[in-house]
């Protein structure tokens, strides 16, 4: 049984009895007459284990977007139910107070945007109610109980029961730089129409023929066609199709480093273009990573490539491979959205084992890791020595705007030993990725909100240059 805030009053209405007729056990005459009212007013209220629940939701939605949980509450007793129903879900999807005040604007009572619900049922009827749910974290979430407490025709009294109401649903990445996607494919078609390479490369395909021009490469004199002809005719090149790009996510312990937020100046995306700065991909350095990846492997496919992405630490978090066409965006976010940082050291040469694995020929991988001189030294240096020479290697990381915020600051002593520190960090990184560079692989370093499209650039150059 549990009181309700009218019981509690009405046990204090009993000091005024108690005042006026300073009586002995009056007192105890009142708290038992208090007690009896309660007890009636539970006897009839309705059973809430009587009550018939059904919770329909949706299988998945996208961080940062905003599902409904449907409830159906029938009232299966032969009372009436006057109840509040609470429809529980984890703190990371409930929407607090201050998101609960667009239900005005979606034409919907405030209070059917809680998770709580008042319900008045006679018997044998249905009500659905709904609790809006947006997500802030990634991952699978599971649904707790459903709560109902009953009250009597007076609400001083209720009963209470909690019934298990099996439900789960999954939050899949943001992607929110989907919106670099338009002016990245646009930069792609522009490169398939180009009339010819004037470089050519081991990434490039013969597409036609056509009449030399004055400043044509004489490397593209194709010999057989202008002897038969009778004029000098040269072979135009394409960026090759059907390559293989195959992205790693590094979930080892440095992936669970939070990060700050930051945007490049004037909102820009580090090459004057798109606008406005993505401002919600703050938080550990795998969530950057994941965007970089859903944006290279859309651009990737869209390109005419075969896309494998794989999340590794010491075992095998996710992989996605086989998938294109509109298959392949909703498969890696399926396979990456259960992805988190696992606190333990990366297995490198495990890591090549598995590149290894899974492509033999000439592919273009990218590592998704960080820049730490540290970790670089130990385990990644040998990696990227060993693969560069098969592979294009990119090493793309995510730098911090923290970091960043305090080589900028000189505003006190404190904060010009934390710039100097931040700036010797810099450093150390400007020599690692020189290193890498020496090693034959590519490197990007760039903010949370930046990584993703200046990863996407980096691939569309190694595909104009042929380096593929």
């Amino acid at each position: 049984m549990a009181l309700t805030w009218r019981a509690v009053v009405l046990a204090a209405l009993g000091v005024v009895p108690v005042v006026l007729f300073p009586v002995p056990g009056t007192v105890v005459v009142w708290a038992l007459v208090v007690a009896a009212v309660c007890a009636v007013d539970v006897a009839l209220a309705a059973s809430p284990r009587a009550v018939a629940l059904q919770r329909r939701t949706p299988r998945s939605v996208r961080l940062g977007t905003t599902a409904r949980s449907e409830l159906v509450v029938t009232n299966t007793a032969r009372r009436r139910l006057r109840a509040v129903v609470r429809d529980a879900w984890p703190p990371s999807l409930v929407p607090d107070a201050a998101l609960r005040t667009d239900g005005a604007a979606a034409g919907e009572p405030l209070e059917a945007r809680s998770a709580r619900h008042d319900v008045d049922l006679p018997p044998g009827e249905s009500a659905r109610v709904r609790t809006p749910l947006r997500p802030t974290r990634r991952g699978d979430r599971v649904a707790g109980p459903v709560t109902i407490r009953s009250f009597g025709p007076l609400r001083v009294a209720a009963r209470q029961a909690s019934v298990a109401v099996p439900a789960r649903l999954r939050v899949l990445p943001e992607f929110a730089s989907r919106r670099h996607l338009p002016s990245r494919l646009a930069r792609l078609r522009e490169m398939d129409g180009r009339a010819a390479v004037q470089v050519r490369g081991e990434g490039t395909e013969f597409d036609s023929l056509r009449e030399y021009v004055v400043g044509d490469d004489v490397r593209s004199i194709d010999w057989r066609a202008t002897a038969r002809r009778g004029d000098v005719v040269v072979r135009t090149w394409r960026p090759e199709r059907d390559r293989r790009v195959v992205v790693v996510l590094d979930t080892g312990r440095t992936s669970a480093a939070r990060i700050g937020t930051g945007a490049a100046p004037d909102g820009a995306d580090g090459n004057g273009q798109d606008g406005e700065a993505d401002s919600s991909l703050g938080g550990t350095r795998l969530e950057a990573s994941i965007e970089a990846a859903l944006l290279l492997g859309a651009l990737a496919d869209r390109a005419g490539d075969r896309v494998q992405v794989l999340a590794y630490d010491r075992v095998l978090r996710a992989r996605v491979a086989g998938a294109s066409g509109p298959r392949l965006l909703p498969a890696l976010a399926e396979s990456l959205a259960n992805v988190e940082p696992a606190l333990l050291e990366t297995d490198w040469p495990g890591l090549v084992g598995q590149v290894r694995q899974r492509v033999s020929q000439r592919s273009l991988v990218v590592l998704l890791t960080s820049l730490d001189p540290a970790a670089v030294e130990t385990g990644l240096l040998p990696v990227v020595d060993r693969l560069s020479g098969t592979h294009q290697v990119v090493v793309a990381a995510v730098a911090d705007a923290d970091a960043a915020r305090l080589r900028a600051d000189r505003s006190s002593a404190s904060a010009v030993y934390d710039a100097a520190a931040a700036a010797r960090a810099d450093l150390e990184r400007a020599a690692v990725q020189a290193v890498l560079r020496q090693h034959g692989a590519e490197v990007v370093e760039a903010l949370p909100d930046d990584l993703a499209p200046r990863l996407a650039d980096t691939y569309l150059a190694l595909k104009a240059a042929g380096r593929l």
